[in-house]
């Protein structure tokens, strides 16, 4: 009789104090791969519905979360995210593991490229991707964002000028662009 034995998902876990509130920081041993606004207690299952979802813990979903702010990834995370909410940096320079189709990673690479400071419409992200019509598909991809404020959808405003969703709330979306200094007309 063969038996046939599964190994859950190792994803390492730690929760940063911001000043838009507790965030969960989640990697794999290849990158960050999630951050999540609130903390760990209150957001495991959904975190853990994320990772299933994603093909992370493979047929069985089977994952393991393991507490680790010391683990390379993590620390150095919490230090580029601690710099940017105090104003010292720009930009992020972190190894990423971010899953999503073609598309959606194409999105998200656009997003990289909006700088610190400015925004861009859902039509002109549409357009830097060279697909025009896509908007909705934009504005989906921007919603499944896995690492909000590294990779920075919170730029992303209507083509008029207004704030819209932001998975965290309008009150985050609005902190951060005012903490790069963006103010709205």
């Amino acid at each position: 009789m063969m038996t046939t034995t599964t190994t859950a998902l190792t994803l390492y876990r730690a929760e940063l104090e911001s000043p838009i509130g507790p965030l969960v920081l989640c990697a794999t041993d290849r990158g960050l791969c999630h951050i999540d606004f609130g903390t760990f207690r209150d957001r495991e299952m959904p975190l853990s519905i994320w990772a299933a979802k994603q093909g992370l813990a493979g047929h069985e979903g089977a994952i393991e979360w393991i507490e680790a702010p010391a683990h390379p990834v993590l620390a150095e995370s919490a230090a580029q995210l601690n710099a940017y909410f105090r104003g010292a940096t720009l930009d992020f320079d972190l190894p990423l593991d971010m899953l999503g189709t073609a598309f959606q990673r194409s999105v998200w690479q656009e997003l990289r490229l909006i700088p610190y400071g400015e925004v861009r419409s859902y039509k002109q992200v549409a357009a830097g991707i060279g697909k025009p019509l896509a908007v909705r598909a934009v504005g989906g991809a921007n919603n499944r964002n896995p690492v909000p404020i590294v990779v920075p959808c919170h730029r992303v405003i209507g083509a008029d000028g207004s704030m819209v969703g932001y998975g965290g709330g309008m009150p985050i979306k609005t902190f951060l662009l005012e903490l790069e200094g963006y103010r709205q007309s």
